[in-house]
């Protein structure tokens, strides 16, 4: 039977709990911070690639997901220009400030992870390239994309 009536809504719920659930093999466990932290990563992933490969990257995510990604965007807003890992960090500490205290590099690595996991292999390679080297080098590469690619 379904939890809420429409198969869509239970399906997006699963699919983000397992996402969450993931997070929190490394993370604290506790849903509300794993949600927390995978909108401030998504988000400040989402400001600093090109808007159509933010869009791609947005097609890619569980629609619950999907709804924290594009809260507050504004496409027309060029890209930020932080080129550096501690400059990436800070945004996503930044974001974290109000929930417990989690390391921003815990976070993003866990939301790295996920990515890893359940994103298009293709597309994940295409937005770790989109952003500066230091950045890449905290986002392990995907196994699952071929050498052919």
């Amino acid at each position: 039977m379904s939890a809420t009536g429409l198969e869509v809504f239970d399906r997006t719920l699963q699919i983000t709990n397992t996402w969450l659930d993931e997070m929190m093999t490394t993370l604290p466990r506790d849903r509300k911070l794993a949600w927390h932290i995978l909108g401030a990563v998504l988000r400040t992933i989402r400001d600093r690639v090109p808007a159509n490969l933010a869009v791609h990257l947005g097609a890619q995510l569980p629609l619950l997901v999907r709804g924290t990604y594009y809260d507050q965007w504004r496409p027309s807003d060029s890209p930020k220009a932080w080129r550096s890992s501690d400059e990436f960090l800070s945004i996503v500490a930044a974001e974290l400030s109000s929930v417990k205290p989690v390391g921003a590099d815990d976070a993003v690595r866990a939301v790295f992870r996920v990515l890893n996991h359940h994103v298009d292999p293709h597309q994940v390679e295409k937005v770790r390239h989109a952003l500066p080297e230091e950045v890449q080098k905290l986002w392990p590469a995907n196994n699952q994309v071929s050498s052919a690619a």
